[in-house]
């Protein structure tokens, strides 16, 4: 398992912008499958987006589509979340996940059982 650091969240209006980060203990870019989750208050988790097949496929929840973009800083063994247009609805813990994936994947890839490495999330919260 790799370990993960999340950080960057914060407190901000609607329509803002934040950037996530999830420093992970070791190389991750070409065969691991990364992701963000997240959890509301009372609600289950939920996949918002991933990069995988070596950072050359991402996959964005529908209710971040267009609002959010993930990338990865290689060198930092870094994995990024960026957040615009944030919404009251966008407020949770965020979480980063990574899994094992040295094969070419596709399809939906954004199901908690598909991860065995989570960090600790950090906290998102967007008033009105």
């Amino acid at each position: 398992q790799v370990q993960l650091v999340e950080s960057g969240g914060g407190s901000v209006q609607a329509g803002g912008s934040l950037r996530l980060s999830c420093e992970a203990s070791r190389y991750t870019s070409s065969s691991y499958r990364m992701a963000w989750f997240r959890q509301a208050p009372g609600k289950e988790r939920e996949g918002v987006a991933a990069i995988f097949n070596g950072g050359g496929s991402t996959f964005y929840a529908d209710s971040v589509k267009g609002r959010f973009t993930i990338s990865q800083d290689n060198a930092k063994n870094t994995l990024y979340l960026y957040m615009n247009s944030l919404k009251p609805e966008d407020t949770a813990m965020y979480y980063c996940a990574a899994a094992f994936s040295p094969s070419r994947v596709s399809g939906y890839v954004l199901r908690e059982a598909m991860y065995n490495s989570w960090g600790q999330g950090t906290q998102v919260t967007v008033s009105s």
